[in-house]
């Protein structure tokens, strides 16, 4: 998944993924969570780019589709094809859930210059991608699927101006226009935060305070950190218990316990992280500590270098033997 996706973001310039409580908590509590999956309900207006949506293009009946089922497709049309404003057209109409912003849509992508027929990024020989819909998607795609329901199959003619523009990876240029041929599985509305039971703080770990927004400040106590790994939830959600295998949505926050310096967070980059759980994709303090817990939770971990980063440390941002803290609210498992 995460080859196919780093092709998919590539080209839309959306916020990278995730790789690899205490006693002044405030919480975001429900008595009846929502539990966020496959609802059409609470789904909110689109704005922006979608205020703009696709129109349609009678260049996009002369290209043909062709390819077995379960392999890439391949399409067939007159080189150049141009296209002056983006358009849509459904090859396939399914009666999911519609994709509007604050959905998170899970499906396989082909990407073709319009004007030699190169394919520049596809998902068919990996798995589906899981992307929310937001306005920071590539324009073309945020009008193209605006609206699509699950189980469609859908055509897109990306306009020059509505696509990445000159990339020297891709080998597209500024005027190229883009085909983006779409077979959407799954629309999904997760959490927006953690919702559910407010669980009592515990003595001796970091504390928790919570913006309006639900981004957690943490605050980490004075002294030597816990030899083992600690997952303390801090709001029990009461949906699904999440599976080892299963890709999760979350927003989080990172912090190192040395001396409470946040080293990465969602919350400020604007966009929750998707990724698969319980299979090495991520440290194993993850692995360990948010499988088996409820969508809907928020978790402390305090997560030691073993299972961390080592002895290596990561990057700039983490030094070698470094225990770290997150917070993690679970938004979605599926």
């Amino acid at each position: 998944m995460r080859r196919a996706l780093a092709l998919l973001l590539a080209l839309t310039a959306t916020a990278s993924l995730l790789t690899a409580c205490g006693e002044d908590q405030t919480t975001a509590a429900s008595d009846t969570p929502t539990c966020g999956q496959d609802q059409a309900t609470g789904a909110t207006d689109t704005t922006g780019n979608a205020a703009e949506t696709a129109v349609s293009d009678p260049k996009l009946d002369d290209v043909k589709i062709t390819g077995a089922e379960g392999e890439q497709p391949v399409l067939e049309f007159d080189k150049p094809l141009g296209v002056a404003e983006t358009a849509t057209k459904v090859i396939s109409k399914g009666d999911g859930t519609a994709i509007k912003v604050g959905s998170t849509a899970s499906f396989d992508f082909l990407f073709v210059n319009a004007t030699d027929g190169n394919v520049v990024g596809t998902s068919y020989d990996s798995d589906p991608v899981d992307v929310p819909f937001e306005d920071s998607l590539l324009t073309g795609i945020y009008k193209g699927l605006d609206g699509q329901k699950a189980g469609s199959r859908v055509l897109v003619g990306i306009a020059p101006k509505d696509g990445p523009g000159a990339d020297s990876t891709s080998g597209l240029t500024d005027t190229d226009s883009l085909l983006f041929l779409v077979d959407i599985h799954d629309v999904r509305f997760p959490l927006q935060r953690a919702e559910g039971t407010a669980v009592p703080p515990v003595a001796g770990l970091p504390t928790v305070t919570l913006a309006d927004d639900g981004a957690p400040t943490i605050t980490v106590p004075e002294g030597d950190p816990p030899a083992e790994l600690v997952v303390q939830p801090l709001i029990e959600g009461a949906c699904d218990v999440v599976e080892s295998g299963q890709t999760i949505t979350v927003n989080y926050t990172g912090v190192l316990y040395d001396d409470g310096t946040e080293f990465d967070s969602s919350w400020s980059s604007g966009s929750p992280a998707s990724f698969p759980i319980g299979t090495g994709g991520v440290i194993p303090g993850w692995d360990k500590g948010l499988v088996g817990q409820h969508v809907g939770s928020q978790v402390l971990l305090v997560i030691p270098a073993a299972d961390g980063y080592g002895d290596t440390g990561s990057g700039d941002t983490i030094p070698p033997g470094a225990t770290l803290v997150f917070v993690v609210d679970i938004l979605d498992a599926h």
